[in-house]
C-alpha cells in the first residue's frame, strides 16, 4: 500500500470540529455492544476539546462511566516511571547512564559483562538484551516479582545490552527498585508526591486496593451473549508498578496529556520532555502489527516509555496498555499540541481504531474506518468532513 503524507496545509484548523466529529462517532460506538464502557479526552493546546463517557462502569448495577471514573492503565503507566526517573537525573541523583549493578549490586543477568553495562536508560527503553516480554506468563501465574527479577540471570540473552529492542515488564520494573535504593522512599509514594499531586490528578493511584477504594471505578468486563458481565480484576501486573501499576480516570490523565505536550513546565520541563520523547532504539517490526499501522507508519521507534511513530509524515507520540479486562491509549502530534486519550474496561478492539481514525481527520488525511463502526450518520457537520477532505 502507498502511504500518503500529511502535509502542513491539510493539517485542520479547527480543532474543535474535528472533536464534535469523533463524539459523534462514539455516539455510533454507544449505540453498539461493542465495548463495555470507555472515557475519552481530546486536547489541543492546553484546552480539553472532548470529555466524555460511555457504557459502564459496572454493566450489574448500570453505573455509567465519567470523567471521575478510575480505569487500570496498564502498560500507560511506563511513562510516569520514565518521568520519575527524569525527575530523579534532574535531581542529580542519578544519571541516564547510571549502572544498575552500582545501585542494586546482586541484581544479574545471564552474561555477566552485561550486567556490569546496563543502564537506567536501558531498562527504560527495552534495550536490556532480553527476549521479548520476558517471564510476563509467569507473573501473569503469579510467580512474585522479586523472585522472576533473580531467575533473570537464568535467560539466555537475545543481544548485547543496548543493541536490540525487546519489550519487558519485569526487568522494566527495576526502575522501582532503583528509585527506592537512592531515595530511601517507596517509587509509588515518590511518583504520588512528584507527579500526581503537583499535576492535579486526584484519583490517580496504584495498586489494587486503591482501585477498588475509589468512589467510582470501571470493572473489567468480559462478554456474555451481547452483552458485558463484570468480573474481579487480576492481580499479577500490580506486582510490577513501575510497568503496568497506575490507576486513573480520564480527568487525570487530561492533566498528564497537557504536561506531555509542555503544558505544566512547572512540573516536567521541555529539557525532560525532550529527553524522554527522543527516540533511542527501532522498533520496526511494528509497523505491520495492525492495518492502520500498516496503512500510516513509515516509521517506529521507542524512547524512554513512549513509542514515537513517524504517522504520515508527522510525528506522533503514543503508547497502549493492555491488562486482563481493561485496554488503554494515549496519543499526540506535539508539533500541534493536539492529542487523546482512550481508556475501556473490557477487551474489545473496536476503540483501538478511533485514535488513528481522529489523527487522520486532524491530519487531513483519506479517510479510513479503522475501527469498523457504523458511521451512516455520523458524517456531516460541516457541509463536508471538517478539514477539507
Amino acid at each position: 500500500m502507498q502511504k500518503v503524507l500529511a502535509s502542513n496545509d491539510a493539517v485542520a484548523t479547527n480543532a474543535g470540529i474535528v472533536a464534535r466529529q469523533f463524539d459523534r462517532w462514539l455516539d455510533g460506538l454507544e449505540s453498539s455492544s461493542d465495548v463495555s464502557g470507555l472515557a475519552v479526552a481530546i486536547i489541543k493546546d492546553d484546552k480539553v476539546l472532548l470529555e466524555r463517557g460511555v457504557g459502564y462502569a459496572n454493566a450489574s448495577t448500570r453505573e455509567p462511566v465519567t470523567g471521575n471514573t478510575v480505569f487500570r492503565l496498564a502498560s500507560l503507566s511506563k511513562a510516569f516511571a520514565t518521568a520519575m526517573a527524569a525527575l530523579l537525573v534532574q535531581d542529580g541523583v542519578i544519571s541516564w547512564d547510571t549502572k544498575i549493578s552500582n545501585v542494586l549490586p546482586t541484581f544479574q543477568l545471564a552474561d555477566v559483562n552485561a550486567s556490569q553495562k546496563l543502564t537506567v536508560a536501558d531498562i527504560l527503553s527495552h534495550r536490556v538484551g532480553l527476549p521479548h516480554n520476558t517471564y510476563d506468563r509467569m507473573l501473569e501465574a503469579d510467580e512474585p516479582y522479586e523472585e522472576l527479577v533473580t531467575r533473570l540471570s537464568e535467560v539466555p540473552m537475545a543481544c548485547p545490552v543496548g543493541d536490540c529492542y525487546g519489550y519487558q515488564n519485569i526487568a522494566f520494573s527495576l526502575i522501582g527498585d532503583v528509585t527506592y535504593a537512592v531515595t530511601g522512599d517507596f517509587y509509588y509514594h515518590e511518583v504520588e508526591t512528584r507527579l500526581f499531586h503537583p499535576l492535579g490528578m486526584e484519583t490517580a493511584t496504584y495498586g489494587r486496593d486503591a482501585l477498588e477504594g475509589t468512589k467510582s471505578w470501571a470493572r473489567p468486563h468480559r462478554r456474555a451473549g451481547r452483552g458485558w458481565i463484570p468480573f474481579t480484576p487480576n492481580e499479577a501486573y500490580y506486582h510490577v508498578p513501575p510497568a503496568a501499576g497506575v490507576n486513573a480516570s480520564i480527568r487525570d490523565m487530561e492533566q498528564w496529556l497537557i504536561a506531555q505536550m509542555g503544558g505544566k513546565p512547572n512540573v516536567l520541563s521541555p529539557a525532560v520532555l525532550d529527553v524522554l520523547h527522543t527516540p533511542v532504539v527501532s522498533t520496526d517490526r511494528e509497523r505491520t502489527s495492525t492495518p492502520w499501522r500498516r496503512g500510516r507508519l513509515l516509521n517506529a521507534q521507542y524512547a524512554l516509555g513512549w513509542r514515537i511513530y513517524d504517522y504520515a509524515g508527522q510525528t506522533l507520540i503514543f503508547h497502549a496498555g493492555a491488562v486482563q479486562g481493561y485496554r488503554a491509549m494515549i496519543a499526540f502530534l506535539p508539533k500541534y499540541r493536539f492529542g487523546a486519550v482512550m481508556l475501556w474496561n473490557c477487551e474489545s478492539a473496536a476503540p483501538s481504531g478511533l485514535m488513528p481514525m481522529l489523527m487522520d481527520r486532524y491530519l487531513g488525511l483519506p479517510e479510513v474506518n479503522w475501527a469498523g463502526i457504523d458511521k451512516s450518520d455520523t458524517e456531516d457537520l460541516t457541509g463536508g468532513s471538517g478539514n477539507g477532505n
